[in-house]
């Protein structure tokens, strides 16, 4: 068995069929994402003109030509369901006369990997915009093992995503049931004032004892992240401190895609924050559990209301008064434990599907190189 070399513009063509007669609607339409993935689109395509979308049908593969920093959005019909992508977008698939050299699951493999990212975000040209075009991706050199060796390191990928994929069905589960034990509180319980229960803090860093590596940002997600910021030469004597089990936000909900960015300090050690953040505490924890009100701020309902009665005109803020006006169902601190373990039970086992996602990926560079050493070897 010996490795052969091919031009990919050899084994590809593009795909140019459009949704002409409207055959598939709005909730046909995908986007796909810098780690590989396709995903529905988070663009509003309600009122959109639906006719020159890109119609990806199974084992077709799809990419954005508009580079994001050293990485490509790409994707992978592995469903059985046909679906539609933006007209701005590139749409491709194996040649018939090619299918007997490649799987389309084994070269999803190639271009599954950081080595191909870098190649082609070195393959684009541009300005104002890089692009990763068609054709630049038709140059690219792929060497293929024959089709059982392929075969081989594509079942282990499969075995493997098939695993997550389990794992991942019963995560949502567990979140669905701490969803409705919320939801049951919440028909059932008086809802109470959330100003009855937090206070704001006031500390700021003044006497430098905290430095920029304390310093924070915080993400839509609901997490404290590393800033983002060129801190060199800001002073921080003016930045709020983040004590465990406190909370802080950013008042400005605009542009943040429906989503308020706010979260829980869950470390042992205090944080840095901007001073135009809000930053707050549970009074008496023996009423409210921090860990409680922070599941509470997690779900979509909080940044449904948060977005709002967000007001202004340039920008739109979510200030501390309407925070305190918030009315949550908060039932006993016995219930309220009960909640948080199921909730912590669930962001454990997301954290560890993250992680089986992650190993997934970086298996892909390992399972190409074993196909050819492979075939090396057996020549």
């Amino acid at each position: 068995m010996v490795l052969t070399k091919y031009n990919l513009g050899e084994l590809l063509e593009l795909t140019t069929e459009t949704n002409s007669e409207l055959k598939y609607g709005p909730d046909d339409v995908k986007g796909m994402t810098i780690t590989k993935e396709i995903i529905p689109t988070k663009a509003n395509v309600k009122d959109t003109d639906l006719k020159k979308f890109l119609v990806v049908h199974p084992k077709e593969f799809i990419f954005n030509p508009r580079t994001h920093g050293k990485k490509i959005g790409f994707g992978y019909n592995s469903t059985g369901e046909t679906f539609l992508i933006s007209w701005n977008n590139i749409a491709f698939k194996i040649k018939k006369d090619a299918e007997k050299l490649v799987l389309p699951e084994y070269l999803f493999l190639h271009f599954n990997r950081s080595e191909w990212d870098r190649e082609a975000c070195y393959r684009s040209w541009g300005s104002s915009t890089e692009v990763f075009s068609w054709y630049a991706l038709c140059e690219m050199v792929l060497e293929l093992p024959p089709i059982d060796i392929q075969q081989k390191y594509v079942d282990i990928y499969n075995a493997m995503s098939l695993n997550q994929q389990c794992y991942e069905r019963g995560l949502e589960d567990l979140k669905l049931t701490c969803d409705a034990y919320i939801e049951e509180l919440r028909k059932k319980l008086p809802h109470k004032k959330l100003g009855n229960y937090i206070s704001l803090c006031d500390t700021k860093n003044e006497d430098l004892q905290y430095g920029v590596d304390s310093v924070r940002g915080i993400s839509i997600e609901k997490r404290f992240i590393d800033t983002k910021a060129n801190m060199e030469g800001v002073p921080l004597k003016p930045y709020e401190v983040v004590f465990p089990n406190e909370f802080a936000y950013v008042t400005v909900t605009s542009r943040n895609g429906g989503k308020i960015s706010l979260a829980r300090n869950t470390s042992h050690k205090p944080y840095l924050c901007s001073s135009s953040y809000i930053v707050f505490k549970v009074n008496n924890i023996e009423e409210l559990l921090p860990a409680y009100l922070s599941m509470l701020f997690e779900r979509s309902e909080f940044n449904r209301y948060s977005r709002f009665n967000s007001w202004g005109s340039a920008r739109e803020t979510f200030d501390w008064e309407e925070m305190q006006d918030i009315h949550f169902p908060i039932p006993n601190i016995e219930i309220q434990q009960d909640i948080v373990n199921i909730f912590k039970a669930y962001n454990t086992r997301k954290d560890i599907n993250e992680k089986l996602k992650s190993q997934i990926k970086d298996i892909c560079p390992i399972l190409i190189k074993g196909s050819i050493e492979e075939a090396r070897k057996e020549a």
